[in-house]
């Protein structure tokens, strides 16, 4: 055991050396940073067996975490898009532009839920549940119009639209009639007519493709920054 803790310990701080070359990738760095290991026999002298364990058992998460599907660098662009991470928080926001006066802002939120899918005779398994995505996407076309906001789901290879809110440039709604369901199959019409408004903006199927990577590789980040978190607390 005591010849294991050093090779465990080299490991870990290579394989997080590696990624720490660039001291500006802060967000994806303290993810990683989380590897560098403290030698489990010098805590064990100071913890309850228990406490120890717990220590164990998380750096073990950690380590499985980073060697089963290690996290990148988040992107921070789009297409025409600019992409805003939010560290610790379980949405991001990208920002483009549409002609000369609209500008566009979509909010996606981490995997917001998900639907079965079944093939004929097939039970729910862990491979025929689909997540998506829950997007806002407000399109904003200056002083003396009133905002169009479209509320989204991203699935992993379609977008669809659910409903569109008009708000005033305060962002309160102009009336309380929100319009209708667009999920529903009498307004499939609708809903393919405002569905090409949003694909001539950069708001399409492709997006979608990219926002299930995006936070996927955000979910890493988030869970191996947490489980650092947890750790840290644990040791003191």
């Amino acid at each position: 055991m005591a010849r294991f803790i050093p090779t465990a310990q080299r490991a870990f701080v290579s394989a997080a050396s590696k990624t720490l070359t660039n001291g500006s990738q802060s967000r994806t760095a303290s993810a990683y940073s989380l590897l560098q290991f403290h030698p489990y026999a010098t805590s064990q002298t100071h913890k309850s067996p228990f406490t120890a364990n717990i220590i164990r058992i998380l750096s073990n998460e950690i380590e499985y975490q980073h060697d089963y599907a290690p996290p990148h660098q988040p992107a921070t662009s789009f297409n025409s898009f600019t992409v805003q991470d939010r560290p610790g928080e379980k949405w991001m926001t990208m920002k483009g532009k549409y002609g000369e006066y609209e500008e566009i802002k979509i909010e996606a939120t981490m995997f917001d839920g998900c639907v079965f899918v079944p093939k004929p005779g097939e039970y729910s398994t862990g491979e025929n549940v689909v997540l998506h995505i829950s997007l806002l996407v407000d399109i904003s076309k200056g002083q003396g119009y009133p905002d169009m906001e479209f509320l989204c789901s991203a699935w992993p290879d379609h977008l669809e639209i659910q409903t569109v809110y008009l708000l005033n440039r305060d962002k309160t709604i102009i009336n309380p009639y929100m319009g209708r369901d667009l999920r529903r199959k009498k307004n499939r019409k609708l809903q393919r007519t405002l569905g090409d408004y949003l694909e001539e903006r950069g708001v399409n199927n492709e997006l979608c493709v990219f926002l299930h990577e995006y936070m996927m590789n955000k979910d890493r980040i988030e869970l191996i920054q947490w489980l650092g978190n947890v750790k840290s607390i644990v040791q003191k």
